[in-house]
């Protein structure tokens, strides 16, 4: 998949395209399944499948105050728009100048002559140009008058939820992170680097791992079950997300206890995910670190009678069915 980062950067060679346009933040199900058809219809008519989102995120220009913290930071975010098959993505830098181009001239400048859009595939509630004063109606009118055709699509419930970037947001601030699973698609992750300051070697010999600070989407204060995949090798885990507020003052870290640790290779900027599985309690201020020891003694047990139902059920799933005769 293709990333270009500057409208200039289009080559001709991209040809003509099949397109859709939004923050994508998250790459959801409601998002993946606009995307799948955009592949779909781009290669039936021989075109190219390509997403349209910006950076940053517009609200981080126009309304600092009230912008959202992301589910998925860009780099997270491409990974997960080229795994639906996309060919291309244009990450438009979006600037207070870029904002004011109004609807006519960012579906003439950016969709017919940057993109050569044949179609355009967007949801119902999609908004553009200044102000956000473009609708999908008014996109099929320039689609009708410009010669491309927007195909509308309606807001996606799962079980009566909607699926929408803002919902899943609430979700992981309530610490739900088994419903922001469903509506994702996906085990909700974040990814970052050891914090720093711990004085690795070549071997690293410690149970417990600190994520480097990380500025965007995180669930609620709390402690959760886990997977912590450091480096190629993923380890089920217990982890912290709060103060730390046993040891005094305050110190923000998310912290996670390496369940089926062994001595492994690490440095300041090796790749740590951690993938949020289900939430075990709130983060409280025990007594002493006594307590809080048996605590975490505690949470590490119901982890592991976790992981082995998991287990479980993922045999039971995978063996074949009995035959009768």
């Amino acid at each position: 998949m293709r990333v270009f980062r500057q409208l200039d950067e289009i080559p001709s060679s991209l040809g003509v395209t099949v397109i859709s346009i939004g923050n994508f933040d998250g790459v959801h199900c409601g998002h993946k399944t606009v995307l799948k058809e955009v592949v779909r219809r781009a290669r039936e008519l021989q075109a190219s499948a390509v997403a349209v989102t910006f950076e940053p995120h517009p609200l981080r220009i126009l309304r600092p105050e009230s912008a959202p913290k992301l589910i998925t930071p860009l780099a997270m975010k491409l990974e997960l728009l080229e795994s639906t098959g996309l060919d291309a993505v244009l990450a438009i830098p979006f600037t207070a100048e870029f904002s004011r181009k109004t609807p006519k001239e960012f579906a003439q400048q950016v969709i017919v002559e940057r993109l050569k859009a044949k179609e355009v595939h967007e949801g119902a509630n999609f908004h553009f140009g200044h102000k956000a004063e473009g609708t999908v109606d008014r996109l099929a009118q320039f689609g009708r008058e410009l010669g491309f055709h927007v195909e509308i699509y309606r807001e996606m419930r799962i079980r009566g939820d909607a699926v929408s970037s803002s919902r899943i947001r609430q979700l992981l601030q309530e610490a739900n992170v088994s419903r922001a699973r469903v509506l994702l698609g996906r085990i909700f992750s974040i990814i970052g680097t050891p914090a720093r300051g711990r004085g690795y070697g070549s071997k690293y010999t410690v149970p417990t791992i600190n994520l480097s600070s990380y500025d965007e989407l995180i669930p609620a204060n709390g402690v959760y079950v886990t997977h912590t995949r450091v480096g190629e090798e993923r380890f089920e885990s217990v982890t912290n997300v709060g103060v730390r507020p046993t040891f005094g003052e305050p110190s923000f870290a998310i912290e996670s206890h390496l369940l089926n640790f062994h001595p492994l290779s690490l440095n300041e900027s090796t790749r740590i995910e951690i993938e949020f599985l289900r939430r075990l309690r709130a983060e409280i201020k025990f007594p002493g670190p006594e307590s809080l020891r048996r605590q975490i003694q505690q949470d590490v047990k119901h982890a592991q009678r976790y992981f082995a139902l998991q287990k479980r059920l993922l045999a039971q799933n995978s063996a074949p069915a009995s035959s009768h005769r």
